[in-house]
């Protein structure tokens, strides 16, 4: 008992580190993706195997398009179990306006299940292209066309090579899925006759694509094939899809349940299997037919039929043809998948490889990570206000300081001295403020040298209440002579008022030196938040514009990228906030200096007032 419970406690302990295995240490990061198989995601209950599902790539659940080698070469797929590279290819990927689209290839889909099925792993600047088409789908897909390419011939993406022999269609750069193509009435698409392309009828054939009709159609066909007297049609009637298979006089057709909406893309799939005719209508049965479905083939039209009548008129992505009939589970699960407001997949937290070969995951990394190039340009605006305010706070904070403790210091002398004894006054500050000076430590000498830069002040123990001192010691002097301390020669009353006046314009002087840069700080505080404002918006604006691109339209598809968009504002506060509580500190410093000015300036008319006012005023 005691050996099981250590065992266990083993196994315990290690499932840490068995999660945080790496795969390859080439790859610098990897995020893991989630497939929801439950009613919130896919809703499908039974298993699938070798079942491609679609990677939506955009700013809002991933920020490294910019780190990637070009066309995203270094994009590798790995299974669950952080071993076993996963088939995928890349249908388009667009660094710029930083989108893509892969196509995984996932052995087995497990069905009402929410479990992690593979990772993506990235940013290897050794690596080369692995992406491989042909591989992502089964044996049993005959056709696939994603429309990736932007003119010219239609290719299929399986390994049957059934390419398309004419287009007659008009490419759509802004589908559903990549590319597309509009069909204009006018032409159509022609697939040469295949055997992997027959419908036999043991084995079962299914059709599907993605269509989008602005107005109601005139039987207008999907596809058409014909083999003599057999010919199946899936078509568009008003705004109705249906099935058709005619064979030697009998007609198996399917009601016209199946009605489009106008403007909006719908999934069409058409699964033919043991006598039935069966019509999805985005990924749910909408109507059937019963009857004897013998072996069809030959040529496949889409968008008409060969005499150049049912022409359509519709925007169509995604045309697929498995010589199988696909189960009703994998047919909703490719609706689901593939649609727009997709929420099967789940897209997980970036983690970046550890010196142990393990993943380190932060949440602030990882939106770093997804903040869009605008959003740094912001940014990096607001760390340069930053910086800015802070070396201002620093300065202001020495250069207060030091204002006030050499202001104690006048004040002790002023009070010793009065104004009968200037030179003793003066010659007693100047040695206080070079025994001060000479006991700094280098920081303090360099930071005082930066105020006296901000000051525009270079005199040694210059201080708003000792430059006050001298102007007025030296209007005195000038209303005096060489008399000062005599009680000879008294001031008049408009001399004294005139004193008055000129301290208080130095004093004005002095309380804007002390106000010096404050403004910047002002700057800081409105204009940082609105900074940041401007980033967050510009970049839920480029989040939202890709999301549409993608087509992934879910809250883990939202989320990361409005959480990067956020990273703006957060730096605007990051700016106003320390410059907030810094410039009211300092304002509530600066005006106990500038207070203390307004009593020195009295108390010194005061003085000079009664020492040397002339007996006419009562001195």
């Amino acid at each position: 008992m005691k050996t099981r419970l250590l065992l266990l406690a083993t196994v315990l302990w290690a499932l840490p580190g068995m999660a945080q295995a790496w795969w390859n240490d080439d790859w610098a990061y990897r995020k893991p993706l989630t497939v929801d198989t439950t009613a919130s995601g896919a809703d499908i209950k039974a298993d699938l195997t070798d079942f491609p599902v679609l990677v939506r790539l955009h700013t809002g659940n991933f920020g490294y398009f910019l780190d990637l080698l070009s066309g995203g070469a270094d994009l590798r797929f790995v299974a669950a179990d952080d071993k076993t590279p996963l088939k995928y290819h890349i249908e388009k990927f667009d660094a710029v306006n930083e989108m893509a689209l892969v196509w995984v290839k996932l052995p087995k889909l497990t069905g009402a299940a929410k479990t992690q099925n593979f990772y993506m792993y990235y940013s290897n600047p050794k690596a080369v292209a692995a992406d491989d088409a042909a591989s992502v789908y089964d044996v049993d897909q005959a056709l696939v066309y994603p429309f990736g390419e932007p003119a010219g011939g239609v290719k299929d993406s399986t390994a049957y090579a059934n390419n398309a022999t004419q287009n007659g269609t008009d490419p759509n750069a802004a589908s559903l899925i990549g590319g597309g193509v509009h069909f204009n009435g006018k032409g159509d698409i022609s697939v040469a006759a295949s055997p992997s392309l027959r419908i036999v009828p043991d084995h079962g054939w299914t059709f599907s694509t993605w269509v989008k009709i602005d107005a109601a159609q005139k039987d207008a066909y999907l596809l058409h094939m014909a083999d003599g007297e057999r010919s199946l049609v899936i078509g568009i009637d008003g705004s109705a899809a249906y099935a058709r298979v005619r064979d030697a006089g009998t007609v198996i057709e399917t009601p016209r349940k199946a009605e489009l909406s106008l403007g909006a893309w719908h999934q069409l799939t058409v699964s033919v299997a043991a006598g039935r005719l069966v019509l999805y209508l985005d990924g749910n049965e909408a109507a059937s037919a019963a009857g004897v479905i013998g072996e069809i083939g030959g040529v496949i039209t889409l968008g008409g039929a060969p005499a150049e009548t049912h022409r359509l008129v519709a925007d169509v992505d995604e045309v697929e043809i498995a010589k199988v009939a696909r189960s009703p589970e994998w047919i909703k699960a490719s609706a689901r998948v593939q649609g727009m407001a997709s929420t099967v997949l789940a897209y997980g937290e970036d983690a970046r490889r550890t010196d142990s070969g393990g993943a380190s995951t932060s949440y602030f990394i990882t939106i770093l990570h997804n903040v869009t190039l605008d959003g740094w340009v912001i940014i990096l605006l607001l760390t340069a206000m930053a910086l800015l305010s802070w070396v201002i706070m620093l300065v202001k904070g020495v250069s207060l300081g030091m204002t006030r403790q050499a202001n104690d210091g006048f004040l002790e002398h002023f009070k010793k001295f009065g104004l009968d004894d200037a030179e003793a006054l003066n010659h007693a500050q100047q040695q206080a403020r070079k025994q001060e000076h000479a006991a700094r430590s280098w920081i303090a000498k360099l930071t005082d040298k930066i105020v006296r830069s901000m000051r525009r002040d270079e005199a040694l123990g210059a201080t708003p209440l000792y430059n006050v001192y001298q102007v007025g010691m030296q209007e005195l002097r000038q209303r005096m002579g060489n008399t000062v301390g005599a009680q000879a020669v008294g001031l008049k009353p408009q001399s004294i008022t005139a004193i008055r006046t000129t301290l208080d314009a130095v004093q004005i002087r002095e309380t804007q030196k002390l106000n010096n840069q404050m403004v910047l700080l002002t700057i800081a505080i409105s204009g940082g938040p609105f900074l940041g404002l401007l980033g967050t918006v510009v970049g839920v604006m480029i989040t939202f514009a890709a999301i549409a691109a993608s087509g992934d339209v879910n809250v883990t598809a939202i989320a990361p990228g409005i959480a990067a968009a956020l990273v703006a504002t957060v730096a605007g506060l990051g700016v106003a906030i320390p410059a907030l509580f810094g410039y009211n500190y300092f304002a509530t410093r600066i005006k106990d200096i500038v207070a203390d000015m307004h009593v020195f300036v009295d108390e010194f008319v005061s003085k000079m007032a009664e020492q040397h006012g002339s007996a006419g005023q009562g001195g």
